[in-house]
């Protein structure tokens, strides 16, 4: 998890210094529980929830746990290509899986229960800050990376299902081309034929994804979210000149 001193910088335009809701997040008191049986409780909670698992890599030193030499997703990637066949909400599979892989960090297959909103990280803060003084219902919620240029605020919502018109799907790549850029910078729609890593799971340097609110929430409608989070990333994209706009989305597939 970030330590709390990332800021916004710059003038008057620019987005606000981090406020009090991200700095209280990140004085959450550590969980006391065995970091195992604290894992297994974790994923077991998400699939409880209904978010459907499976084995991903995990960090070895800086490397990825995998065999493919320069691997561009260490640890962010499933282990099977049969991953969306494979995920499941299943208890006791979930929990042979993380006892007989006690390394391994999980991934959640989206479209299928649920949809995930992913967004930059000061960015992703600002519209959860914005979403809960308007009262508006927010999900779980998780933080990837930390406070750094690629930490990631990932927004959990329920799925859109399967539109009869597939022009309406809006992929996690969106963010990719450079033709929808400039309309939605930084967001990625994560839905069928993508996932996301589920907390706990360890990144390169050290680096988590963690809860900032739990799968016990509700999953909204994504739509709920969205003006929020779109104005918020193209506000953190004006203000950051060092943002790269073209970075790509996470893997639709491995």
């Amino acid at each position: 998890m970030g330590d709390g001193k990332g800021r916004y910088r710059g003038t008057e335009n620019r987005l606000p210094r981090e406020s009090r809701l991200p700095q209280w997040l990140r004085r959450r008191p550590r969980d006391t529980e065995p970091e195992d049986s604290r894992r297994e409780s974790l994923l077991l909670a998400a699939a409880g929830a209904g978010l459907p698992l499976a084995p991903a890599a995990y960090p070895v030193a800086y490397r990825c746990s995998c065999d493919r030499i320069g691997c561009p997703t260490p640890a962010m990637h499933p282990v099977s290509f049969a991953w969306q066949t494979q995920s499941t909400t299943d208890r006791a599979q979930i929990e042979r899986w993380a006892q007989g892989q006690p390394e391994a960090n999980f991934i959640t297959a989206t479209g299928m229960v649920h949809d995930v909103l992913d967004v930059p990280l000061e960015a992703g803060l600002d519209a959860l800050e914005r979403l809960l003084e308007r009262g508006i219902e927010v999900g779980p919620v998780a933080e990837s990376g930390g406070t750094g240029g690629d930490g990631r605020l990932l927004f959990f919502t329920a799925t859109r299902g399967t539109p009869e018109d597939e022009d309406e799907w809006w992929p996690c790549e969106l963010d990719c081309h450079p033709e929808t850029m400039d309309e939605h910078p930084g967001l990625r729609w994560h839905c069928r034929g993508s996932y996301v890593l589920v907390p706990p799971a360890r990144l390169p340097g050290d680096l988590a994804v963690e809860w900032v609110r739990g799968p016990e929430y509700p999953l909204p409608d994504p739509l709920t979210l969205l003006e929020t989070l779109t104005d918020a990333c193209a506000r953190y994209a004006g203000d950051d000149e060092e943002l790269n706009r073209h970075a790509p989305a996470w893997p639709l597939g491995r």
